[in-house]
């Protein structure tokens, strides 16, 4: 929730952006635009206000339909797949084939500035809530006082108006002395507030006009706006821009029920019901109560409503063609910056892949997993297929510890830190709790000692700027690299997800990052854990290691056969007993029933 805060503040900076947009759409197209347009491209701006609680990633429909799919399509437990010729592996029967080293590493602090604007915007809401309950108290009490109305004038024009509208609901309307203008609230059951001292002074005319406002506003289901307007007004507290856009739209409302208004009426009555918003100015006033609409308002929207009926002309076919257009173009623009709210409103731990591709299968191989938490994801290069095992794992993005270094050794030999022919680096001397880093490294050794020291001097010589841009330069993962610089990498700010590992390990195998070739083909030899006439079969362990725990097992790798190329990554999660070595197990257990790589004990 505090890392939600931070996504849901940098949001209201796009939302505040839209709302500029739209204000400046609305007065470019005011001309074209109808007042209803003008008022509806605001329930565009309410639906944005709803993209950063979607709680779910906006994968689209056609993902959606996928997903369900593989509901319908995905195997018994356990069940074998054969995606290619069996080859073997020339290994001993356990996981000693590569060492996988980890350091511990102390747990993050949560982000305290997070949970510190987390608990003001919940106070914040919280005190809105308390103004608004406060508000409808009153208006309880409104409804408690007011009486049946029983003037037999304002009865009979009432229901004449109900006629001319064709409304058929019977809408009780009341009279109370606690209002200064008349007022329709109710969702569920509709009601009509009549001042008392607008029926003692009791003008046909201006009566009718008044009340013919206040159906409009039952007819338009405009209660149901000013739930959702007073809903995100409490949501948004914080935010001016969005107080002053729910202003707007409330004050386009009035002006789009002004002109439904003169749309029932002869030219020769705007000029009177113009007159009776300004006869009765000094007594309406903006209605103190939430969920009501009313034909009240402040001076200067009162001035912008005369305005708008004296300029009123019924529209032509022509216009309306237009202002169809101009809603259009604006709806588009708007709902066009909906992406952008979606991907910094998303739950940033997750990768935002697109799964609507036919060539994806889900496999249920939980049976391989055991008690572990993970994913397996498998790319046949050959027929551009996926296999994956639990999909919102395989997108989950987590600690790469020592598969990382895969690519950092790539960063190093790009900039000449190390050489193809000379990654030698001595040791620093500093001791370390495995012998096997106790010694001088080179590129080979380190890899397939996980030697971190070795890694870390490679950082040190780099740069953090240099790191970081190659990071971003082939889009590993999340890209953060906040964490210390000497274990950002260690369960700290750098992840990636398992289907991230197989894309990367895809470029890597084929060289779509443009690199030098020798480069490549350096730290493919480093990973490198078996060659024979079956293939080569490339591979990299990572272990987190929390508090002394194993928390995040790792393998990825990638199988050259003779006539085809799977990329594999393996991802496990618990509380403890979570290594590179048990993920090995696992992978190497599923791609041997798959006859993709046959161990030979």
């Amino acid at each position: 929730m505090a890392d939600f805060m931070i996504r849901f503040l940098i949001c209201n900076v796009f939302i505040s952006g839209i709302i500029g947009i739209l204000l400046i759409a609305k007065r470019i197209f005011k001309n074209n635009l109808s007042s209803r347009m003008q008022y509806n491209l605001w329930f565009l701006l309410l639906g944005l206000l709803v993209v950063p609680f979607i709680p779910f990633r906006l994968i689209g429909f056609p993902q959606i339909f996928s997903w369900l799919g593989s509901l319908r399509n995905s195997p018994a437990s356990g069940t074998a797949i054969t995606m290619g010729e069996a080859a073997g592996i020339n290994r001993t029967g356990n996981t000693d084939w590569m060492n996988d080293f980890a350091l511990s590493v102390n747990s993050e602090t949560p982000s305290i500035a997070g949970y510190i604007l987390l608990g003001i915007w919940i106070v914040g809401i919280f005190a809105m809530i308390i103004l608004v309950i406060k508000s409808s108290l009153r208006l309880h009490t409104l409804e408690k006082s007011a009486l049946p109305l029983q003037n037999p004038e304002v009865r009979r024009l009432y229901h004449r108006c109900l006629e001319e509208m064709g409304i058929h609901r019977n809408i009780p309307v009341y009279s109370t002395a606690f209002l200064k203008s008349p007022i329709i609230v109710g969702l569920l059951k509709p009601c009509i507030y009549l001042p008392i001292h607008l029926i003692s002074d009791y003008n046909e005319s201006d009566m009718r006009y008044m009340l013919l406002h206040e159906l409009q506003h039952y007819k338009h289901k405009d209660a149901v706006a000013s739930y959702l307007m007073n809903l995100a007004g409490v949501i948004y507290w914080f935010n001016p821009l969005v107080w002053y856009a729910l202003k707007e739209m409330r004050n386009d409302r009035e002006v789009a029920c002004d002109t439904s208004v003169l749309k029932m009426l002869e030219e020769d009555a705007y000029e009177d019901y113009g007159n009776t918003l300004i006869n009765f100015a000094e007594k309406v006033s903006l209605t103190p109560f939430p969920f009501a609409a009313g034909l009240g308002g402040n001076m200067k929207q009162m001035k912008r409503r005369i305005i708008n009926i004296v300029s009123y002309e019924k529209p032509t076919f022509i216009k309306r063609v237009k202002g169809m257009t101009a809603f259009m173009l604006t709806a588009v623009l708007l709902l066009g910056f909906a992406p952008f709210i979606s991907t910094y409103a998303a739950d940033g731990s997750h990768y935002q892949w697109d799964s609507s591709s036919e060539n994806i299968s889900y496999v249920d191989l939980s049976t391989y997993f055991g008690e572990y938490k993970g994913s397996f994801v498998l790319y046949d290069l050959e027929n551009d297929a996926w296999s994956i095992h639990d999909m919102e794992h395989a997108t989950l993005r987590v600690a790469p510890n020592s598969t990382y270094k895969i690519y950092d050794a790539l960063f190093g030999l790009e900039e000449g830190v190390i050489t193809p022919e000379n990654s030698f680096i001595a040791w620093n001397g500093e001791t370390y709790p495995f012998e096997a880093w106790n010694a001088d490294q080179t590129l080979q050794s380190a890899m397939n000692s996980s030697v971190n020291w070795y890694f870390q001097a490679v950082d040190e010589q780099l740069g953090a700027s240099d790191v970081y841009s190659y990071v971003q330069e082939i889009g590993y993962g999340n890209e953060n690299m906040s964490g210390d610089f000497s274990s950002y990498w260690m369960e700290s700010s750098l992840e990636i997800s398992p289907i991230e590992q197989v894309e990367l390990l895809t470029k890597l195998q084929n060289n779509s990052f443009g690199f030098a070739p020798e480069n490549i083909n350096a730290v493919k030899d480093a990973i490198c854990l078996s060659a024979s006439d079956a293939g080569t079969f490339y591979g990299k362990t990572g272990t987190g290691r929390v508090n002394g725990q194993d928390v995040n097992g790792w393998f990825i790798g990638y199988i050259e056969t003779a006539d085809n190329t799977y990329f594999f990554a393996t991802n496990i999660s618990a509380d403890s007993d979570a290594t590179g070595g048990n993920a090995t197990e696992i992978t190497m257990s599923i791609l041997s029933d798959m006859n993709i790589w046959v161990s030979q004990k």
